[in-house]
Order: structure tokens, then C-alpha cells, then sequence
């Protein structure tokens, strides 16, 4: 990174201009990047390493894209989207040296904590501790979550989404690949590519409790009901990588999730890349580089957009391929997440365990939903309508790293389902403050001290996140990851159009922080 530039932490990704646009413009480019997320700050740091001059142009002021972070109040730093690592490829964090430029990862080692309305609760942790839970909460499922757990194993020693050379690295296998592979095992088939998440845990599990503790994982992000075909994919999805070395494991980076992208923006710098922030594209032009909004052009004869498909598609216009086309076209890309983010006196009270800080605050909590719930809320949805109730996921960055807020205060960083992207009635500038209420009443019927321990909180539906980190439909993993568009579904990194590459989460391997995306487009590019 040049001497004279700030880190991208220090001044929370608000990098600016490193020179003025016609002065980047009058230079010779080998790639130009669109965007500047994780995955596009990935891809160019692997090109300017193999010795291309390369250009990244984010059109927001802060870099980071989905995975970025900002002082939500002051002197509190939160991701508004992106909270947790679990998805980051080891081979891309062990490559570009994420470590020694900053990258310090805490697992949640205490798994996910489920809290029922009878008062029971349930602590599902990644070591042995979950058999006396389970056994506490239902001792005749004991042998049914080993065999749960047993299809995973399965699963991990054919995809080894987190090794050097598995399944997840370089271009997809086909389904039928896949099969080939598991010839035999109708289980891991059937979890991989055709169960609903209701399904899966019917198969495995008897007692209600312990079924509705799961059944949020397999539509995570999605706009789908855990009722429909292929959700637990979406489970296998999100538990079949590792993080520090622990598989499954999700967790905490210190300072923040938005730390993954700023270290990755100062690796590109390092090696050359030139990063700008607050410029944006206003067209694609295949072959020959790209067109600003100011009217500037910028020459390359490869451009990588990290813009999710459906912006790519806006910039290509009339220069898209009729056929790519009809492909993005055809990915169900409406999000149906809500964000909040919440400033707390103290972490939530859970009257099942009670406690401000306990070893469930250490993990993920999920507040769960009957399947009848599921239902009414996926139905309302789909009617513009606000749930009665949602399904929530909470991360409690504080619990873990006091770093990111003052003394006294916590924060807790709240996924929930479902969210339309468009009202039948009123509008999100209207029904926002409504729309966190359900949530915080959702989660405050298991707590004690709720709302009361709230300071503040934001809330983000899906046109705020389509708006403030610009993912159309406001669809966190640029297109839906259901089976049907994964693997070889998935886009390709080269597309049809002269010299134009794809590095976002619409490729393979999918959504989420991951990164392998954008080395798998570099790779592509390189002819590697």
C-alpha cells in the first residue's frame, strides 16, 4: 500500500480518491474491478499479485460493499449487514496473509442456544456438550442427532468446501458429478440436493423443540419456506466450511466484520492495485473498459464486476448477451431479511438461563417458530404483509470484542424472517419502527429485561439493503442459493461478453463471506 494512504480501517473504509479521475483515466489498466466488496477486493489483490494493473471503482464512499462496517452510533462500530465469519475460505486468508495484516478470528465455540416458550431451553454446542443437552431436552433423539450429525461428515469428505483442492476451489462440479460421488448414500443426496429443512428434520428427529431449534437454518437469506424443496441444502451450506481450523465454525473478527474487507482493500494496495471510492459506473463496454457517470472513460480490455447480476446487467445495456441474460433473469433475486442493529445497557436476560453474561451470549441465539408459524409468516410475505411474529438470529459481537464500543454498552446484531421487499400496504419509510417492534417483541418473550435494555436500534428491510450496499431486491447472496441455482447453476466467472468477468456471490460457490469467489475469478482470468 502506498505510504502516503491511510489503512481502510482506520478511517472505516471512506478511502476517497487516490488521484483525481482524469488522472486514473489517463493510465493504461490491464482489469478493471466494479465494486469494491470483499469478493472484488479479493479478486484484485490476486491479479495485481500475478503483476496486472489493476483498478477497482466502488460507487459508494465506503468500501466493503456488504461486509463493511460503520459508527452506527458514536463510538460503536457495526457491520450493518454482514456479522459473523464462517464462510471464508482458509486457502484465500493462508494466500493473500490475512493474519499478518490483521485478521483475528474468535470462534463461537458455544454453538447455537434455542430457548422454547415451556420454559425449556436447548444449547446445541459444536463438541461433545450437545449429547447432555439433547439427552436433557429429549433423550430418545440422542441417537437420531448422531446420525444428524453423521450425514454432515458424509457430505464434508466429498465437497471439503474448506480444502485447497475441494469442491468450492476453481470452476463447479455438476450435479450429477456430485452424485456420482455419493453413489450409494441417499442420504447426503437427498440433504445435498432435495429436502425441504422440515423434511431433514422430521428424518432425524421426533421431539417438536429440538425440530423447531433447526429449522430457521435452511432459509437463511432466503425467500423461501422451510417447507420448500432443497432448504437443507441451505443448512449444509452455511455449517460445511471451517474457520480457524474448526469445521462448521462461526465466529467473531476482532473490530468487526467489516475488518475482512478493509484488510483485504490494504492487501490489493500493497500489491499494486488502485482502489477509489465514490465513482461510480455508469456502463460496461465489453472489451474496451468502462464508461463513469461524469462521462469519463477508463480503458481495459477486462472488466470484473463484483455488482450483483442484475446491476451488471443494468451496465452492460443493449451490449448484453441475449442468452446470459435470460440466465440472470431467471434467479429469484427479492430478499425477505430484516436487519436490525440494536445498542444495549446489557446483553438480553433469557428466562430459560438467566444471566447477562452467560455461555449461551457466547454462541448464536435463535428464537424459534412453530411450523405452523413458518407457514402464516412465509404466507404473509408473500402478501406483502408483516409476519405477526418473526424468527430471529442473534450475534453479540461485544460478548467477544469490547473493542467496538464504549464502556457500559453492548450490541446485538438481529437476522430475521421474513421481511417483503415491497408493502402491500404503506411503505418501509412508514412501517419500519413496526416491523422492529415484531422483532424486538418476538425476542423479548423469551427475556427478562427486554425492551428495557435497548438504547436504540436500526432497522433494515430489503430495499435499505439494495439501497446502502446495493444488492438489487435486496438479496443478500445476489440470487437465490437453493439447489436449483448452485454448482453448476451458479454464473459463470467468464461470461459471453468480450473481456467481462463476474467475481460476486452470483458465482460459485455462493453467498455469504466467502472470498474463494473472487480467487476463483482471478484464477479464471489468469488462465490458472
Amino acid at each position: 500500500m502506498p505510504n502516503n494512504q491511510a489503512s481502510a480501517a482506520s478511517v472505516l473504509g471512506q478511502i476517497g480518491l487516490p488521484e483525481a479521475v482524469s488522472a486514473l483515466a489517463a493510465r493504461q489498466w490491464d482489469v478493471i474491478v466494479v465494486g469494491a466488496g470483499h469478493n472484488a477486493l479479493t479478486c484484485a489483490a490476486y491479479l495485481a499479485r500475478a503483476g496486472k494493473r489493476v483498478l477497482v471503482l466502488e460507487a459508494r464512499e465506503r468500501i466493503g460493499g456488504a461486509n463493511t462496517m460503520e459508527e452506527a452510533w458514536p463510538g460503536v462500530k457495526m457491520s450493518p449487514c454482514a456479522y459473523v465469519s464462517g464462510l471464508l475460505h482458509p486457502l484465500v486468508i493462508r494466500e493473500l496473509e490475512m493474519v499478518k495484516h490483521g485478521y483475528d478470528f474468535t470462534p463461537a465455540v458455544n454453538g447455537i442456544f434455542v430457548p422454547f416458550e415451556d420454559g425449556t431451553s436447548v444449547q446445541l454446542y459444536e463438541d461433545e456438550r450437545w449429547e447432555d443437552e439433547v439427552r436433557r431436552l429429549s433423550p430418545r433423539d440422542v441417537d437420531g442427532h448422531k446420525a444428524m450429525k453423521a450425514v454432515f461428515d458424509r457430505l464434508n469428505a466429498v465437497v471439503r468446501a474448506d480444502a485447497d483442492d475441494g469442491l468450492w476451489v476453481g470452476n463447479p462440479p455438476s450435479r450429477a458429478e456430485i452424485e456420482s460421488k455419493l453413489a450409494g448414500d441417499d442420504e447426503a443426496i437427498n440433504f445435498l440436493f432435495n429436502w425441504s429443512m422440515v423434511e431433514f428434520v422430521e428424518h432425524y428427529l421426533t421431539d417438536e423443540r429440538l425440530q423447531m431449534a433447526y429449522l430457521g437454518q435452511g432459509v437463511i437469506g432466503s425467500r423461501c419456506s422451510p417447507y420448500d424443496a432443497g432448504t437443507a441444502s441451505i443448512y449444509y451450506y452455511h455449517y460445511c466450511s471451517s474457520q480457524g481450523g474448526y469445521p462448521g465454525m462461526w465466529g467473531y473478527v476482532r473490530g468487526g466484520m467489516g475488518m475482512i474487507s478493509f484488510i483485504l482493500c490494504d492487501i490489493a494496495r500493497e500489491a499494486g492495485t488502485v482502489v477509489a471510492a465514490g465513482v461510480p459506473v455508469a456502463r460496461i463496454l465489453p472489451g474496451e473498459g468502462v464508461e463513469l457517470e461524469g462521462g469519463e472513460r477508463i480503458h481495459a480490455p477486462v472488466v470484473v464486476s463484483g455488482a450483483d447480476p442484475r446491476m451488471t446487467l443494468r451496465l452492460l445495456g443493449e451490449d448484453a448477451d441475449t442468452g446470459w441474460k435470460a440466465q440472470v433473469e431467471s434467479i429469484p433475486h427479492e430478499g425477505a431479511s430484516l436487519k436490525l442493529s440494536m445498542l444495549m445497557k446489557e446483553l438480553p436476560n433469557f428466562t430459560a438461563r438467566p444471566g447477562t453474561m452467560q455461555p449461551h451470549h457466547m454462541a448464536t441465539i435463535d428464537t424459534p417458530l412453530t411450523k405452523a408459524e413458518w407457514q402464516a409468516g412465509y404466507a404473509a410475505m408473500l402478501q406483502g404483509k408483516l409476519p405477526e411474529r418473526m424468527w430471529t438470529e442473534l450475534y453479540f459481537q461485544t460478548a467477544h470484542d469490547r473493542s467496538v464500543v464504549p464502556d457500559g454498552l453492548h450490541t446485538m446484531s438481529v437476522f430475521a424472517q421474513y421481511a417483503p421487499y415491497k408493502l402491500a400496504t404503506g411503505d418501509w419509510e412508514s412501517r419500519r419502527a413496526e416491523a422492529g417492534q415484531i422483532t424486538l417483541n418476538s425476542i423479548a418473550r423469551f427475556c427478562s429485561n427486554l425492551p428495557d435494555a435497548v438504547v436504540d436500534m436500526q432497522v433494515i428491510a430489503p430495499p435499505d439493503i439494495e439501497q446502502k450496499v446495493g444488492l438489487t431486491g435486496g438479496h443478500i447472496f445476489q440470487g437465490e442459493i437453493l439447489p436449483q441455482y448452485m454448482w453448476e447453476k451458479r454464473l459463470a466467472y467468464k461470461t459471453p461478453m468480450d473481456g467481462v468477468y463476474l467475481c460476486g456471490a452470483c458465482t460459485h460457490p455462493g453467498g455469504g463471506v466467502v472470498a474463494i469467489n473472487g480467487r476463483n475469478a482471478a484464477m479464471a482470468i489468469l488462465g490458472l
